[in-house]
């Protein structure tokens, strides 16, 4: 399975109507929505903000796309053919259209928003899909490195607080996960 490597955001005018697609990676339906609705708040003023996600979530998977008003099927369903056939998955694409003044006609919605969908994903990078979860590491101070040695590149934090001990919470992979269960006095806790 793939999925996208960052958040990426690409542009492009079509018949003077102006595109704007938004690639995130999510890793939950709520996650994908809640980013969908954030593109919505960013451009309250756009014609439409027409959306796709794919996303597994605990072996669930959630597939939903959106025409945002656009005429039915020639939006939403576009980009979620894209997300298909491009075979990724754990991310939400989101096409923000500025309409131009110039009808562009349903084969030409079904185009530029399949366009939108696939330029978004590219600018996004594929990679191979890895599950992450989330772990809390608690640790004496003299262990900082080796733990953030660990972490490395598959790791992301999400909070890092310093008290009697360090307490990170991160993101990461079952073998990264492994490698801190070598590491002596550091606690972990699965969540």
């Amino acid at each position: 399975m793939n999925t996208i490597k960052k958040e990426a955001v690409i542009e492009f005018e079509e018949r003077k109507s102006r595109f704007i697609g938004y690639a995130k990676p999510v890793s939950s339906k709520k996650e994908a929505e809640d980013f969908i609705e954030s593109i919505k708040q960013k451009h309250p003023d756009a014609t439409h903000n027409c959306s796709a996600y794919q996303v597994i979530d605990d072996g669930q998977e959630y597939f939903k796309t959106d025409d945002d008003g656009e005429p039915g099927g020639t939006a939403g369903k576009p980009m979620g053919d894209i997300i298909t056939y491009m075979e990724v998955s754990n991310l939400a694409v989101v096409a923000t259209r500025y309409f131009g003044g110039i009808k562009l006609g349903a084969g030409g919605l079904v185009r530029n928003y399949a366009k939108t969908a696939k330029l978004a994903i590219q600018e996004a990078e594929i990679e191979k899909y890895v599950e992450k979860k989330v772990y809390i590491l608690d640790f004496p101070y003299e262990k900082i490195g080796e733990v953030e040695n660990t972490v490395g590149e598959s790791g992301e934090y999400i909070e890092k607080g310093y008290n009697d001990r360090v307490t990170y919470k991160i993101k990461t992979d079952t073998e990264t996960y492994e490698k801190f269960k070598n590491i002596k006095d550091v606690i972990i806790v699965d969540l």
